[in-house]
């Protein structure tokens, strides 16, 4: 379930709207002139969104290594080339 409150709403009730993100899981948006401005949720809710945020960046960066990984295999002059060059 979503609330939506105003920032003076969320004022006058920041405690019973923190109590319902707590022990209800609700969540609460708060608005400023009908335009969304920031959230109240549980602290479970938000460790587990920081952990998704984490993995996914941890995937983003396995992600660009594979593909740096690739773009190095293709820019790779073989040993034995080299060696020729160079009178080894």
């Amino acid at each position: 379930m979503m609330t939506r409150v105003s920032v003076a709403e969320a004022r006058k009730d920041l405690a019973d709207i923190i109590n319902r993100a707590a022990y209800a899981h609700e969540r609460t948006l708060i608005t400023r002139h009908d335009a969304d401005v920031a959230a109240v949720i549980s602290i479970d809710e938000l460790r587990l969104l920081d952990a998704l945020i984490e993995r996914w960046e941890d995937e983003e960066d396995i992600a660009d290594a594979h593909e740096a990984l690739l773009e190095a295999r293709e820019d790779n002059i073989p040993w034995e080339s080299i060696k020729r060059e160079f009178g080894l």
